[in-house]
């Protein structure tokens, strides 16, 4: 099991003893307003700039692939592409990346999936700055740290052996397209989007939905949202016309 909670020998990222070698980081965030905030505290610590940002989880895989930064703070509730799909594309790219979730309290499903996936850290965003602080000095030198929260969950996963979910059963691409459907695109948007037949786009479509013994969209929107795929206040939760 990584390390987790304490770590009292860490240096503080103001310690002119750091090594001076600038860190590259990436923060991923849709909230505006959040995202200036954190970028702004990362640009305040010796030895780290901020090279990218961005509001969406496509856009930031994008900019982490061009990059390659030594540490990527990531939100799981993304428009596009969900933070823990985009945590994990780049790990499959790259095992080696320092990935920090920044985010809400997670379900313990997802705590799975984000372990599953390689996460190197999470901490929530009811923390404070001194634990956020040591969080991105631990997780950007490659080492782990996680909210307690998220440490009970994980002691609890590891009672019960771990969790299988349904979002396990789907493929990459069928996770994009649900999020996609929960945010109310259309087949025929879906196909633009992403560089296919609107008649692919309904295959996928029709091919998720006997996966997960499902037989509408607002169903599937539910699922979605259950499964941290889409934030439900921006998810559409009436049918979407295909």
């Amino acid at each position: 099991m990584p390390e987790l909670l304490t770590h009292p020998e860490a240096p503080t990222l103001s310690d002119p003893s750091l090594d001076t070698h600038m860190k590259k980081v990436i923060v991923i965030e849709d909230q505006t307003i959040l995202r200036d905030l954190i970028c702004q505290l990362v640009e305040s610590y010796t030895g780290m700039e901020v090279i990218a940002q961005a509001g969406c989880g496509a856009d930031g895989y994008e900019l982490c692939l061009e990059h390659q930064p030594d540490l990527v703070i990531l939100d799981i509730m993304l428009p596009n592409l969900s933070g823990s799909e985009v945590l994990r594309r780049l790990k499959a790219k790259n095992p080696k990346i320092n990935i920090l979730i920044f985010s809400a309290a997670a379900s313990n499903s997802m705590v799975n999936r984000l372990l599953k996936a390689g996460v190197t850290g999470y901490i929530e965003k009811d923390a404070g700055l001194a634990e956020l602080e040591k969080a991105i000095s631990l997780v950007s030198d490659g080492r782990s740290y996680f909210s307690p929260r998220i440490v009970d969950t994980m002691r609890e996963l590891m009672i019960n052996g771990g969790q299988d979910d349904s979002l396990d059963s789907l493929t990459s691409r069928e996770r994009e397209i649900v999020q996609l459907i929960a945010e109310s695109y259309s087949n025929k948007e879906i196909a633009a989007k992403l560089g296919m037949s609107v008649r692919t786009a309904d295959t996928h479509r029709t091919n998720i939905m006997k996966k997960l013994d499902l037989h509408d969209v607002a169903a599937l929107t539910r699922w979605a949202i259950a499964n941290k795929l889409v934030d439900p206040i921006g998810g559409d939760m009436s049918t979407v016309e295909i």
